[in-house]
């Protein structure tokens, strides 16, 4: 069973800043780091470092061969990602003292994808495979037909959130990962209980894992539910944290692994990547991540134990 990542290949230019940038002042930034990212390749990573079986098709400039190495030394397969015409898809980031972020994309060679590209990198994947598509590439849709054609299990984060994802075959969709903002968008409501009750009608085949920041996650399909909480940590940079989930989470799932170890794992894994710097560099690797449920169950085992 394998999984293909169709998604963005980013330059992170990360400018460490007081406070958010608001509309008509200018500030000066304190540090500028330049970081792999998009959240295609985030989520590849965090897929490929959680030990899933993952490609990565996509496309990158001449100036993001990098990105491709780092992939590559992480375990993805990257014989799908191509050298387009424009500059690599950057991003600008600022991150305040708190460690929240604000972001400013720009698509570059993210959205150089064609038809006679998406058909030759799905062209060995077939029923039982896995699809992870995000919203910073172009011809999404096209991808999503055939994949659905060939019987492939399609994921979508769909983030950012914009006109073009209400385009697109959401009935095709086997499971939905988004945040709460995502969420009211699609469903056009804004608490989290009434989000996820519209989602499951609109959608009643599909699974829903909706992420709400210090609130945790929760995992909906049919008549289950499963809430996890966060595991507190020093926040360091939030960028990243979301890939970092949706890629363990998948990867876990993968595995046959049920809903709520998987929703367990990924939290630990984000809790880990926001008290770090940068998108990709922050992703744990398995055996840390494990290690760390571990000694999080222990701790609370003996409080148990001491109650």
């Amino acid at each position: 069973m394998r999984i293909l990542n169709y998604g963005s290949l980013n330059i992170d230019y990360v400018y460490t800043v007081d406070h958010i940038v608001p509309g008509g002042e200018t500030i000066s930034s304190s540090r500028l780091q330049v970081f792999t990212g998009g959240k295609g390749l985030n989520q590849s990573v965090a897929l490929a470092r959680a030990g899933a079986a993952v490609s990565h098709a996509g496309c990158i400039g001449t100036d993001g061969q990098f990105l491709k190495e780092l992939l590559a030394d992480c375990g993805a397969d990257t014989s799908r990602i191509t050298t387009g015409r424009e500059r690599t898809g950057n991003a600008i980031i600022q991150v305040d003292r708190n460690g929240q972020n604000a972001i400013v994309l720009f698509s570059g060679t993210n959205r150089e994808m064609t038809e006679e590209k998406i058909e030759r990198d799905l062209a060995d994947f077939s029923e039982g495979d896995w699809l992870l598509l995000q919203n910073e590439i172009n011809l999404n849709a096209r991808i999503m037909e055939l994949a659905y054609a060939k019987g492939m299990r399609i994921v979508l984060n769909p983030s950012p959130m914009d006109e073009d994802i209400l385009a697109l075959p959401l009935e095709k969709v086997s499971c939905f990962i988004l945040n709460e903002l995502e969420g009211a968008r699609l469903a056009g409501e804004t608490e989290p209980e009434q989000i996820l009750q519209k989602l499951l009608q609109r959608f009643p085949e599909a699974e829903l894992v909706l992420t709400l920041g210090q609130d945790g996650s929760v995992y909906a399909y049919r008549d289950t539910v499963i809430r996890q909480g966060i595991f507190p940590c020093k926040t360091v940079d939030t960028t990243g944290a979301g890939d970092t989930f949706t890629g363990y989470y998948l990867a876990s799932r993968m595995r046959g692994e049920d809903p709520e170890t998987a929703m367990r794992l990924a939290a630990m894994a984000a809790s880990i990547a926001v008290s770090r710097p940068g998108a990709a560099p922050s992703i744990p690797v398995l055996s840390e991540v494990e290690a760390a449920v571990r000694e999080t169950c222990k701790k609370s085992d003996g409080l148990d134990a001491a109650d």
